[in-house]
């Protein structure tokens, strides 16, 4: 068989498609995660010290929310500014590309908050029809 025939072609559009998929399901698993889109949403507000996101970004832990911050700065969605002043203050705010992102994910958080109950009444029905007898009345008690 010719190394230039038919299923070579095939075997690179088949290579390009899985790196392109590998690339996509890497910028989906960071903004994908439990914290970052909620630390993105608040930043959309404008610049914010660390204090501030902690406040308003509940069950956010002191770690997480400088690891989340972290790897935003890293991907270019976040700036860290610090300012020479006593006590030190930094603020966190999102880039022009942190700013896109922004538009894109509240279409996403806006149907999330609009289906939420929807979404736990099918859980619910599920449940119910998977626990074994006895289970789902117990917990419902």
């Amino acid at each position: 068989m010719n190394a230039d025939g038919p299923a070579s072609g095939a075997s690179s559009v088949l290579k390009a498609r899985d790196e392109t998929t590998c690339q996509v399901r890497d910028v989906l698993n960071r903004v994908g995660d439990k914290w970052t889109l909620a630390v993105v949403n608040e930043l959309g507000a404008g610049p914010r010290r660390f204090n501030e996101l902690r406040r308003t970004v509940p069950g956010i832990s002191q770690r997480m929310l400088t690891a989340t911050l972290r790897v935003l700065e890293r991907d270019g969605l976040v700036t860290r500014s610090v300012y020479a002043e006593v006590p030190p203050r930094v603020d966190y705010e999102l880039t022009p590309l942190g700013r896109t992102l922004l538009e894109r994910v509240w279409g996403l958080i806006d149907w999330a908050v609009e289906h939420h109950d929807d979404i736990e009444g099918a859980r619910g029905r599920y449940d119910a029809r998977r626990a074994p007898d006895g289970f789902q009345r117990n917990l419902l008690k």
